[in-house]
């Protein structure tokens, strides 16, 4: 089957988002409102089904092409990679449809309008063709990292072309010796009299560092200058286009930036991941962007961003593989019913439950990643800096890091539930779902690990500020339950939902805000209070759903009872595990040390 963009479910979530967050307030949201959403949606799902959709088997399965990049001196060989059939064309569809500079900035060829209308269209090309528009993440977060801190020159020769995606961006940060920690890379930039940089090193793991969907790349590139402090405090910031550019914005010659060879992986085998060289014939000339040794100050935007898309790439995975299932369990005849008639599989119990796990989790994930989207627009969108708009900003902060890390644990747990509903013929690559779990796997593990993202979590965003923003999410989630403890369906829901955050308040005190608990114990237990925080969060938006679905008289019946439905069935079947998560963290540190490994 093709993927169908889960447009209803859109369609409310967006609405929700936007009235909830105050846009329809912000004078600069006048005429972004939900109905251009809707327009935008609709010409995204066609995009997404018609073009993408029927790429990603084969970018699966063709994989990407290397050829050549061994280099010696005086020798200017370059390492071409080639992309599967039919992703060129695409490519050149995507970017003349003006899809890549979607939240991008007029001035520069953008569209211009606001994350909260961009967070449903980038859901339906992740779940398309995850493979394929990696590629436009770089994009929206390279442009906002020169929209902040590089020069105008810089701006004005490269932006153009990125957002309208004549250009692409990668992002070289990870060295052989240098992944999470940054501060070991070894990158050299050497100041040169015109103001510009010799760049010398390797770099790996860099996600469309070479391809033939463009003729230039535009690589920013973390590295040292030669009297940099040691350390994460002497890394800065550079762009290295892989072929030079001229001060009018045109192209010139190559920039000794050379691919050297691509990674073959369990999964995105259509995405080029490459192991890049820079100067291998000492001639790779780099800019700095934005301030010598600030370079993490701009990459946290981009990081910032990734995460964000990395966790909605959890949602998009998860949609995808529940379609896949649902599909194949009305089609497949199997067994009997209490009177003995041959049925298709969604009629047995088990099978429902692990399709009703897929629909709820993936529901109220989206629900909270349309949210956050909101809330940036709102945070960027205020006219002052307001002890309100601080508050929205902390929110964002103490969000992503669990939107990230539960959104792609669970998009891996989703992936192997639609094998079990396939059966055997899920475990075989005819059928195609396998390739949602090889897919899935690694974005668990990028844009920081769910340990990273769990360490984020508990000691930047709760220690950092003492508990203050994840108190006021608490608080905010209380005042919504208790509007559900007298409701006949919903009570028994509210009041576990509230024993949670009880435990979590609790626990705040007694655990994470405690300056007797040592740092490792405290780290040996952050995944599992990330896990609880997740399912919490989801439990949350599904009641803030429920909430504003009672005041929208145009729903129908039968979409708002299934609302309400699987809503029940993640109270019943998901929220306990809230709780049996945050005993762990109770537990803290037991058996830790004593074990000798």
């Amino acid at each position: 089957m093709t993927y169908q963009a889960p447009y209803k479910d859109m369609q409310l979530l967006v609405a929700q988002a936007y009235q909830q967050q105050g846009l329809d307030a912000i004078d600069a949201m006048q005429g972004f409102d939900p109905e251009l959403a809707n327009a935008v949606m609709e010409e995204a799902a066609k995009f997404a089904s018609g073009v993408l959709a029927p790429l990603n088997a084969v970018g699966d399965v063709q994989g990407c092409r290397f050829q050549g990049g061994h280099s010696q001196k005086g020798n200017s060989q370059k390492g071409k990679v080639t992309t599967a059939d039919g992703w060129r064309e695409a490519y050149q569809q995507f970017a003349e449809s003006g899809w890549i500079g979607l939240a991008l900035p007029e001035a520069f060829g953008g569209q211009g309008l606001p994350k909260y209308i961009a967070q449903p269209v980038n859901e339906m090309w992740l779940s398309a063709n995850l493979a394929f528009v990696m590629f436009q993440a770089l994009a929206q977060g390279g442009a906002e990292i020169l929209l902040n801190f590089a020069n105008e020159s810089i701006q004005q020769r490269y932006l153009p072309k990125i957002v309208t995606g004549e250009w692409t961006v990668a992002m070289a940060l990870t060295e052989p010796n240098a992944g999470s920690d940054l501060g070991a890379l070894n990158t050299k930039a050497i100041p040169q009299s015109d103001g510009t940089y010799k760049i010398k090193g390797q770099k790996i793991y860099i996600t469309y560092g070479e391809h033939d969907l463009t003729d230039n790349i535009a690589h920013l590139v973390l590295a040292r200058t030669p009297d940099a402090p040691a350390g994460s405090r002497g890394i800065s910031l550079f762009i290295v286009p892989k072929h030079r550019v001229t001060d009018d914005g045109t192209l010139g010659d190559f920039n000794d930036v050379r691919c050297t060879g691509i990674e073959h992986k369990m999964g995105l085998h259509g995405s080029p991941t490459c192991s890049m060289s820079y100067g291998d014939q000492d001639d790779c000339i780099g800019e700095l962007v934005g301030e010598l040794n600030q370079g993490l100050m701009a990459m946290f935007v981009l990081m910032n961003e990734a995460r964000l898309s990395c966790g909605l790439q959890g949602v998009a995975l998860g949609e995808l593989g529940y379609q896949r299932a649902l599909a194949y369990a009305k089609e497949r005849t199997q067994g009997t019913n209490n009177q003995g008639e041959k049925v298709a599989i969604v009629e047995h119990a088990d099978v429902k439950r692990m399709l009703l796990e897929m629909r709820s989790e993936t529901f109220a994930l989206r629900a909270l990643g349309y949210q956050i989207a909101a809330q940036i627009d709102a945070s960027e969108l205020a006219i002052d800096e307001t002890k309100s708009n601080q508050s929205k900003k902390d929110r964002i902060a103490l969000l992503t890091p669990i939107f990230k890390a539960f959104a792609t644990e669970r998009a891996n747990i989703m992936a192997g539930q639609v094998i079990q509903v396939f059966g055997g013929m899920g475990f075989v690559e005819e059928t195609g779902v396998a390739q949602i779990m090889r897919d899935a796997r690694v974005t668990t593990i990028y844009e920081g690990t769910t340990g990273i993202q769990a360490r984020d979590l508990v000691f930047r965003k709760v220690r950092g500020d003492q508990g203050k923003a994840l108190s006021e999410l608490l608080a905010d989630m209380t005042q919504l339950v208790r509007t559900f403890e007298a409701d006949a369906v919903f009570a028994a829901m509210a009041k576990e939902t509230q024993q949670v955050i009880t435990r979590v308040t609790s626990l705040l005190d007694s655990h994470l805000l405690n300056r007797d608990r040592d740092a490792a114990s405290l780290q040996a237990v952050s995944v599992p209070f990330l896990e609880a925080m997740g399912i919490l969060c989801c439990a949350w938006q599904l009641f803030n759903v429920l909430a504003y679905q009672q005041t929208e008289e145009h729903i129908d019946a039968s979409y708002r009872q299934n609302i309400s439905a699987l809503s029940a069935f993640y109270g019943a079947y998901r929220l306990p595990a809230a709780m049996a998560a945050l005993k762990v963290v109770e537990n803290a540190g037991l058996g830790l040390s004593e074990y000798e490994f």
